[in-house]
């Protein structure tokens, strides 16, 4: 008999849990046990109207189940939480298929399966001023994170394309979590220091293809690729009523992974000589102890209107890593969210960002030696940007729709159109519309 996916198996038995749950809070209600139950669906159709690779139009959706169990009730563990979480995910993306871009138009594009994402506790001490999880963790439910550019549906607004391009894997962000330890410190109400350790690889060791086909189903919890640490620190002004300035979010953080890491630009004839990664006598890269980078993250509040309702929000984010072992080696994106633009509607949402990633100078390097070694016509990568304007309206409890509007400029950094190779990928125009419902 053929054996049953491990995806199925782990959704399965998520499910099962879930179900069983009920009968041992029979009476008093899941609520009243501690457990709380989310089901979202999200769906959208996103269309390249014009430039990229090619025109087309493409439909993608994904169910997210979320169980968070408070262990003090069912348990009598104090200060204890369990959390999972599992994606059925259906339809493909506008990206890989007509854009060409890797700052993906839509941060829940992924390849199509039932897969197991989040799985993890959590132990609260020094009362609640410090916290404790372990177990399959996403950074990017906590990290580099900004809450003005939440509502925009490029990837790069959440999991920035400098950490998705840089770290192994993509790191361990959506769509690929990885076994992890998180802990969080509190010491005043405003401010807060994260500080995590993450498997190196998401996707397991010995992949040689795309990292989510090696962790299909997310049950790989890869222990390769070393060790991934991150840190935050968090400052927090403007909080509580009566403050006198206006709520703003500081954040400074960054990430060191051990390993080694292959040059962008350099390699080794066999003699051991360097030579450019173009040469055809290149036998490989040159190889790097360690990668790093750095980052900040502002979000201020601009003007806030009677009532509180009518605000106007602004973000901005920036960051940096060594050129020579990383695709991107600067990144900036900022905007504005305005909430309340229209009278009557105070939970709508306007939101406008850009982002720029640029091509490590090493990278670079690498096209114009291939330029000069028999490509003439070889496009150099330098940059990719995104604008984007979307609106979230809030048509009822839980239900949301969310036109979309996205410019992708140099789509891949500026790289060779996979039709006619002498030429980059022309900028592109994405329209879409998304929609939401939280049960």
């Amino acid at each position: 008999m053929r054996a049953a996916p491990r995806g199925l198996v782990a959704a399965c038995a998520l499910l099962a849990c879930v179900a069983g749950l009920p009968a041992r809070a029979a009476g008093e209600g899941l609520a009243a046990r501690g457990v709380e139950l989310g089901l979202t669906y999200t769906g959208e159709v996103m269309a390249d109207v014009a430039g990229g690779m090619r025109r087309g139009a493409a439909y993608e959706g994904r169910a997210e189940l979320d169980v968070h169990a408070d262990l003090a009730k069912l348990l009598d563990w104090r200060g204890t939480t369990l959390h999972a979480s599992a994606y059925q995910i259906h339809g493909y993306g506008p990206s890989a298929h007509y854009v060409g871009n890797f700052m993906d138009v839509s941060n829940i594009e992924a390849h199509p399966t039932t897969r197991l994402y989040a799985l993890w506790i959590q132990k609260e001490f020094l009362g609640g001023r410090a916290s404790l999880r372990a177990g399959q963790l996403g950074a990017d439910e906590e990290f580099l994170l900004s809450d003005t550019a939440s509502p925009l549906m490029n990837g790069t607004f959440g999991w920035a394309a400098l950490v998705a391009n840089d770290q192994t894997s993509g790191g361990p962000a959506y769509p690929l979590a990885t076994p992890g330890v998180r802990l969080r410190v509190a010491p005043r109400r405003n401010v807060a220091f994260l500080l995590a350790a993450f498997a190196g690889n998401p996707a397991g060791g010995g992949c040689n293809q795309d990292p989510q086909l090696c962790d299909r189903y997310g049950t790989t919890f890869s222990t390769s690729g070393g060790t991934l640490w991150m840190s935050e620190l968090q400052y927090r002004t403007g909080q509580g009523e009566g403050a006198s300035a206006l709520p703003g979010t500081y954040k400074l953080g960054g990430w060191y992974q051990n390993g080694s890491f292959p040059d962008e630009h350099f390699g080794r004839l066999a003699s051991g000589a360097t030579v450019s990664l173009a040469s055809p006598l290149a036998v490989g890269p040159l190889e790097h102890r360690g990668d790093w980078g750095l980052y900040a993250i502002a979000d201020q509040a601009l003007w806030r209107g009677a009532g509180g309702a009518r605000r106007l929000d602004a973000f901005l984010r920036v960051g940096a890593a060594p050129a020579d072992r990383n695709l991107v080696s600067t990144y900036v994106d900022a905007g504005l969210g305005y909430t309340g633009l229209f009278a009557g509607r105070p939970r709508d949402t306007l939101t406008l960002g850009v982002a720029r990633a640029n091509i490590s100078g090493d990278a670079a390097a690498l096209d114009r030696d291939r330029r000069l070694l028999g490509a003439p016509g070889y496009p150099v990568r330098d940059y990719e940007s995104v604008i984007e304007l979307t609106y979230v309206a809030h048509l009822a409890r839980g239900w949301t729709v969310q036109p979309d509007l996205q410019v992708a400029i140099h789509p891949g950094g500026n790289v060779p159109d996979p039709a006619d190779p002498s030429h980059a990928i022309r900028n592109a125009l994405v329209l879409g519309v998304r929609t939401t419902v939280r049960f």
